[in-house]
């Protein structure tokens, strides 16, 4: 089994969409008004448009997604200003814009 989609919801889909694309590097495969579907791998992220009153996401979580680190991810993120909250040998985490936990993690070799 594989995945096949992550969706999040979001009150700023422009706001969303910039970081994933300009800072994660993920390509746009396809939009709309309400959404924005971007490669992630072989999986689809789709950014969606939140209905108003809809829970935004849980400030604090320990949830995860975790991406592979590629070259020079990490130097992009601090370029950008991303502030690293935690990391491992192996992975670093930060938060998007609407504050969901994220990481980057590079197994076996060591995250510079």
């Amino acid at each position: 089994m594989i995945i096949h989609h992550l969706a999040f919801r979001t009150a700023d889909l422009g706001r969303l969409e910039r970081f994933y694309v300009d800072v994660l590097g993920l390509v746009v495969t396809r939009r709309s008004e309400r959404s924005v579907w971007l490669d992630a791998g072989g999986t689809i992220l789709m950014l969606e448009r939140a209905e108003p009153g809809e829970p935004e996401a849980r400030p604090g979580t320990m949830e995860l997604v975790a991406f592979g680190a590629s070259d020079g991810m990490k130097e992009r993120l601090t370029t950008a200003g991303v502030a690293f909250e935690d990391r491992t040998a192996y992975s670093l985490y930060f938060r998007d814009p609407d504050g969901r936990r994220l990481g980057i993690s590079s197994y076996p070799e060591l995250l510079a």
